[in-house]
């Protein structure tokens, strides 16, 4: 599962003195009630919003975001669209199919 992914990078990301603690996940993800939806939508949340980000710069990137995927899942247009806007505003953003992918990315964004 997704979640299970996302947990086994965290695992690896609080191994790393310069990143445990400020990587952090999003939950945007889930069914809400409408009544819900239409708050957390006023408070801020949008549609297509990566998994995790990590706000440490590198010498070329602003922070990275990881879109993380399982299995067959793909990004939807929302989270390809986000993605784009935030590789364009200096961020490092990725999908990722899996915690191995995404802690290899990490590592190489960690080398920049």
């Amino acid at each position: 599962m997704e979640r299970d992914e996302q947990i086994k990078l965290f695992e690896f990301l609080r191994l790393h003195p310069q990143l445990k603690d400020l990587a952090f996940m999003i939950p945007n993800e889930g069914k809400r009630s409408p009544v819900l939806g239409r708050l957390f939508k006023r408070m801020g949340m949008r549609p297509g919003t990566p998994d995790v980000f990590i706000p440490y710069p590198t010498k070329t990137h602003h922070g990275l975001f990881i879109e993380l995927k399982y299995g067959k899942n793909k990004p939807s247009p929302a989270q390809t669209k986000f993605l784009e806007l935030l590789n364009q505003q200096g961020y490092l953003a990725k999908v990722c199919w899996g915690a191995d992918e995404a802690i290899n990315c990490v590592m190489e964004y960690m080398k920049a």
